[in-house]
């Protein structure tokens, strides 16, 4: 966009892209969520800054900030739970001294959540208002429309979008079918969600993946049975659990029916990928499919590690988190047994004794919230950013509230307003004090540290191909390493990481037959399908040894194509021996069957690049 004459020549340029996938022009705003980069692109060239801040500065500059909108959105949900600034500031606080477990910014600036996750908090913060009572007309409709912009923002930003809401409209299905929710205000919620993905389905160019979203079936499907099931909320208590039972079944089929009728009609298969890896990864059938097996070895899709909790409990974070979650699940227990019980009762309230439990809409929300979310963090470790930002917030919101400490006091016999108070701010503080003595310095010192970036064997492959190969030349290798030969040398590439796109994945794997066990014109034949020009090949993956057997890109490679794998250890009875060794071990010998197709032109420590010729 800044290299572009004119903003109407880089849009055109975005939109009939033909430098990025060889043989190809892709319409870059369909494929990826890159509106933001193209926004800061205009601000850059509007604005009177150009001699003051390099463009790369301005957009790293830009992504910090949004991080501090991010600690700050937390800041205000904890303070709108509590009631009082100082939840904020633990939470604040929490997040800051866990930032190896709340964020990848500090190491990973450009990834699509650090974009989005400021506005998902933002949203957040803007639905525990929202779902406050008694709200004034004017505040209410405020409300809704920072609701709207937060989820159109967190939408447009990240491919993932759907699956996070789609968590979120499962926590106000299960909120309101307990009645601890107004139902009009979650009517509202799921009608922004589906305005706001529509909206970036079209900003997308109808981009199939939205269109063929889980999230827009089950948000149908609740509606639909919401007016099929009309008196749903009355009746005893077996009556409205017999109710519940079937209204969840009719909404689930219901979803499945919708999500199906729309990828048939559409015939979509971007996303079939994520549901094979489910499948595989909860238990519902082993698979040999390669772009499910791929994510199934990645360590970032599996179980949460366990030492995770003892970096949280060494902040208290853990500790805290975990006193205050059950405190809240008694509540909830009680007041959704007392909804379903009493179907006049609307106001969350039960009756223990002398004791009243209450628990208000917005900590219903934040509580299942925090329980979805923390489940999500456990099966899969990528989405645990999602769970321990609000996990700062839910902590600190319990040890500053009021109704928790009034709950617990009233339930060991020791209530007293005074009480109350010396415990919901002596504690936080106490907390506050410990994390600034124990971390503070830790953080002034890494925060002196002036760290440079070293990988001579990357950059002396990135002078090379600037050097001595065309400037339309066409690049194969990994994801991984194209994308940076792309963003060093701006060469076009065969494929890149960019896998929410089905003939891409595709494609791929066609590429990655340079680690299988292929002949030398198997392997021309395909890179040359793909107008292939130079093949890198890297000595990380052909002989890796960071993945166990079985999990090595050339073992998932062999899998796929029905071969045995190598090294001691068992195989799949129907695997056979490969009738070719495996290519990117054998090229590296010189044989004239691989001479023939593909000639050395540079080679260090860890990469080779090949010549393919053009006459075979």
């Amino acid at each position: 966009m800044l290299q572009a004459p004119t903003l109407m020549q880089g849009f055109h340029g975005l939109i009939y892209d033909n430098k990025t996938e060889s043989m190809r022009t892709v319409n870059l705003l369909q494929r990826m969520n890159i509106y933001q980069e193209v926004f800061l692109s205009i601000l850059y060239r509007v604005l009177p800054i150009q001699k003051y801040i390099e463009p790369v500065y301005f957009y790293i500059y830009t992504l910090f900030g949004l991080q501090a909108i991010y600690v700050t959105a937390l800041y205000i949900t904890s303070w709108l739970l509590s009631g009082t600034w100082l939840s904020g500031l633990l939470a604040a606080f929490w997040y800051v001294t866990n930032r190896i477990d709340t964020t990848r910014v500090e190491f990973t600036i450009p990834l699509r959540e650090n974009w989005a996750l400021p506005f998902f908090a933002i949203q957040i913060a803007a639905i525990t208002y929202f779902l406050r009572p008694n709200l004034q007309p004017l505040s209410q409709r405020l409300t809704l429309l920072a609701i709207f912009i937060s989820t159109f923002l967190f939408s447009l930003t990240w491919q993932f979008n759907q699956f996070m809401m789609l968590m979120q409209a499962l926590v106000l299905f299960i909120l309101d079918s307990l009645d601890m929710l107004p139902a009009v205000k979650v009517t509202w919620l799921y009608g922004i969600q589906l305005t706001g993905l529509l909206l970036v389905c079209i900003l997308q160019f109808f981009n199939s993946m939205i269109l063929g979203s889980l999230l827009i079936s089950f948000n149908l499907s609740v509606l639909i049975a919401r007016k099929l099931q009309k008196n749903l909320k009355t009746g005893s208590f077996l009556n409205r659990l017999g109710k519940l039972l079937l209204h969840l079944f009719v909404v689930l089929c219901l979803t499945l029916f919708l999500n199906n009728i729309i990828k048939k009609i559409l015939n979509l298969k971007s996303d079939e990928h994520i549901f094979k890896f489910l499948k595989a990864k909860f238990g519902f059938g082993a698979t040999r499919d390669f772009d499910a097996n791929l994510y199934l070895c990645e360590e970032a899709f599996g179980l949460l590690p366990f030492n995770t909790f003892e970096r949280l409990s060494d902040t208290l974070l853990f500790y805290a988190y975990i006193f205050v979650l059950s405190i809240t699940v008694i509540a909830a227990l009680a007041v959704a047994f007392r909804n379903l019980s009493y179907s006049t009762n609307q106001q969350s309230m039960y009756k223990m004794g002398e004791y009243t439990i209450g628990l208000k809409p917005e900590t219903a929300y934040n509580l299942i919230h925090t329980i979805l979310f923390g489940f999500l963090a456990l099966s899969t470790m990528r989405m645990k950013y999602l769970w321990t930002s609000h996990m700062c917030v839910f902590a600190s919101f319990g040890l500053c509230s009021p109704e928790i400490w009034e709950l617990l006091l009233k339930l060991i016999h020791l209530y007293n307003p005074k009480r109350i108070c010396i415990m919901r701010y002596s504690i936080p503080i106490l907390i506050l004090l410990y994390l600034c003595y124990k971390f503070w310095p830790g953080m002034m010192d890494e925060l002196s540290e002036l760290r440079e970036f070293y990988d001579p064997d990357t950059v002396e492959l990135m002078n090379w191909i600037n050097s001595n190969t065309p400037r339309k030349a066409v690049f194969a290798g990994s994801m991984q390493l194209l994308a940076g030969v792309k963003l060093c040398t701006g060469r076009t590439l065969t494929n890149h990481p960019h896998y929410e796109d089905s003939s891409l994945r595709e494609r791929t794997k066609a590429v990655y037959q340079i680690y299988a066990k292929r002949a030398p014109e198997e392997v021309h034949a395909l890179l040359r399908s793909f107008g292939t020009d130079y093949v890198i090949l890297e000595d990380s993956i052909c002989y890796e040894r960071r993945h166990r057997r079985g999990c090595r890109l050339r073992d998932l490679l062999d899998i796929a194509n029905g071969h045995m794998m190598d090294g001691p250890g068992e195989n799949d009875p129907d695997l056979k021996l490969a009738g070719h060794p495996r290519f990117c071990e054998e090229i590296k010998r010189n044989l004239p069957p691989y001479t023939a197709y593909f000639t050395r032109v540079f080679q260090n420590k860890t990469f080779h690049v090949y010549k393919l010729s053009r006459n075979k």
